[in-house]
């Protein structure tokens, strides 16, 4: 069983040395959208990337960089998305912050669990 509905995406690409009053970034964020309720939020750390600084990061064993990019996923209708936008204007100074219209198939058991 499924259904469907027009979500937002929304994405903020940063660095894993990037911080938020003494913590990664990434969990401020995260942990943020948990206080505002809301759908989830993941956070996925890049093997490779480079960013407005064109310094190329990388996990390679041989030039290992200690700040990898982080992508955070956060997705929910516009109005949950909106209330989180004057946090990321406060505490991404750098970075990228994308919202893309999805379209999302929710599969569920039978139960509704």
């Amino acid at each position: 069983m499924h259904s469907e509905e027009k979500d937002i995406l929304l994405r903020i690409f940063t660095g894993e040395n990037d911080h938020h009053k003494g913590r990664p970034l990434y969990e401020a964020i995260v942990k943020k959208a948990r206080e505002l309720d809301l759908a989830g939020a993941t956070v996925l750390r890049g093997i490779m990337g480079f960013g407005a600084d064109s310094r190329l990061k990388s996990a390679h064993i041989l030039d290992l960089s200690n700040d990898l990019p982080i992508v955070i996923e956060i997705i929910d209708k516009p109005e949950q998305i909106d209330k989180l936008i004057p946090f990321l204007d406060e505490v991404v100074t750098e970075g990228l912050v994308t919202i893309e219209s999805i379209r999302v198939l929710k599969y569920r058991n039978h139960s509704g669990t």
